[in-house]
C-alpha cells in the first residue's frame, strides 16, 4: 500500500521517528532492527504501514534512500536526498540528527505562527455567532415594536433592520454563496497562476506579510544549510529548498538564483537581484561563500530570522487582541444604538409637547 493511500504523516510524528532512529543507529543496530523496532512502536497506523513497507524494502536489498523515496508523502525530497547523502558517507547516524533537529525547528516555527492565528481567529468566529444572533433573534423583536410607529426610521436604524431582513430571509442562498466562493478560492489556489497571484498578496498584507516573509527566508537559510553541511551538491539542494520554500514567489526566487549559480555565477548576487530576500542574508551568505563556510552563516541567517518571527508573532498577538476588541464594540455599540434611536426620538419628541 503506498503512502498516498495512506495520508500524510505529521511532521511531530515524523521528528520524533528521526530522532529515534539517529539513536538507534549511533548505538550500533542494524538497518531493519531499528525499522522494525519503530514501527513496532509507532502509534498512527498510517505510519507503522509505511515504516513496515520501508523495512521489507530494506530488507529485500534497496538502500534507505531508495525505500523512502516510494513514500513522498511522508518523506519530501529534503529527507530522502539527505538519507542518500548520509549512507554515502557512512554517517547515517549524524543526518539523521540534524534531520531530526531540522524538523523540530520547522514544526516549533510553524506552530508559533498558527498559534499567533489561533486567537484571533477564535474571536472572529464568536464575534459572527454574536451579531448573526443579535440580527436574527433581537432586531426582528424591535423591527415590529417600530412597525406602528408611523414615523420614517433613523436610517442606522434602517440599516440594521434591513441587514437582519436580509439575513432571514436569504440566509441558504448566502450560505451556499460563501461555501461556493470559498471553494472556488481554495480550487483556484491549487492552480499556477492562482497560486502565484496570492502568495504575492500575501506578502504584501501589512505586518502579516511581512512575518510570512520572515518564516520563508528562515526556512530557506535552515533548509539549505542543513542540505549542504549534509554534503549534498549546492544545485540540488537549491532545487530541493525551492520545493519546500511554501510560497511560490520564495520558490522563483531560489530557481531563478538557481539557474544562475548553474551558469557559473555565486549564490548571493542572483539572491540580491530577485529583490526578495532581505540585504542581511544576502551579504550574510557572500561572506559564507567567500570563507568556505556556508553552511554554518546559513545556520546563523535561520537562527536570526527564527527569532525575529517570535518577536513579530507575539508583537501581533498584542496589537490584534484590542484591535479586534475594538472592532466587535464598534458593532454591536452601533446596532444597540440604532435600535434605540427610534426611542430616544420618540422621548425628544414627547418632551417637548
Amino acid at each position: 500500500m503506498s503512502s498516498k493511500s495512506l495520508g500524510k504523516v505529521k511532521s511531530r510524528d515524523l521528528a520524533i521517528f528521526t530522532r529515534q532512529f539517529s539513536v538507534m543507529i549511533d548505538a550500533g543496530l542494524p538497518l531493519v532492527q531499528c525499522l522494525e523496532i519503530l514501527g513496532a512502536q509507532q502509534p498512527d497506523k498510517g505510519f507503522q504501514k509505511i515504516i513496515a513497507a520501508v523495512r521489507t524494502d530494506v530488507e529485500q536489498g534497496a538502500t534507505l534512500q531508495t525505500a523512502l523515496a516510494k513514500h513522498p508523502k511522508a518523506f519530501n525530497d529534503l529527507y530522502v536526498n539527505m538519507v542518500g547523502a548520509g549512507e554515502a558517507g557512512g554517517i547515517l547516524d549524524l543526518i539523521l540528527q540534524r534531520l531530526s533537529g531540522y524538523i523540530e525547528k520547522a514544526v516549533k516555527l510553524t506552530g508559533k505562527v498558527k498559534g499567533a492565528m489561533t486567537y484571533p481567529i477564535t474571536i472572529i468566529c464568536i464575534a459572527v455567532t454574536v451579531v448573526g444572533i443579535i440580527m436574527v433573534k433581537v432586531i426582528p423583536v424591535f423591527s415590529q415594536m417600530y412597525e406602528g410607529m408611523g414615523s420614517a426610521l433613523p436610517v442606522p436604524t434602517q440599516v440594521c433592520i434591513g441587514i437582519s431582513n436580509v439575513v432571514i430571509h436569504y440566509f441558504p442562498i448566502l450560505l451556499i454563496l460563501i461555501i461556493v466562493a470559498v471553494v472556488g478560492l481554495r480550487q483556484y489556489y491549487k492552480t499556477v497562476a492562482g497560486r502565484l497571484l496570492f502568495d504575492t498578496l500575501f506578502l504584501k498584507i501589512p505586518i502579516i506579510g511581512d512575518i510570512l516573509r520572515k518564516v520563508a527566508v528562515a526556512r530557506f537559510c535552515r533548509t539549505l544549510g542543513t542540505l549542504t553541511s549534509s554534503g549534498v551538491p549546492i544545485l540540488e539542494g537549491m532545487e530541493i529548498t525551492a520545493r519546500t520554500a511554501g510560497n511560490v514567489v520564495v520558490q522563483n526566487a531560489i530557481l531563478k538564483s538557481r539557474e544562475a549559480v548553474e551558469q557559473g555565477r555565486n549564490i548571493a548576487g542572483p539572491l540580491a537581484e530577485t529583490k526578495v530576500f532581505p540585504p542581511m542574508v544576502v551579504q550574510m551568505v557572500g561572506v559564507g561563500e567567500a570563507t568556505g563556510a556556508l553552511d554554518a552563516m546559513l545556520g546563523k541567517v535561520a537562527d536570526c530570522y527564527e527569532e525575529e518571527v517570535d518577536n513579530a508573532v507575539a508583537g501581533l498577538t498584542a496589537l490584534m487582541e484590542p484591535m479586534i476588541i475594538a472592532v466587535l464594540g464598534g458593532v454591536i455599540g452601533f446596532i444597540v444604538v440604532a435600535m434605540y434611536m427610534p426611542i430616544f426620538n420618540l422621548a425628544n419628541v414627547m418632551g417637548k409637547d
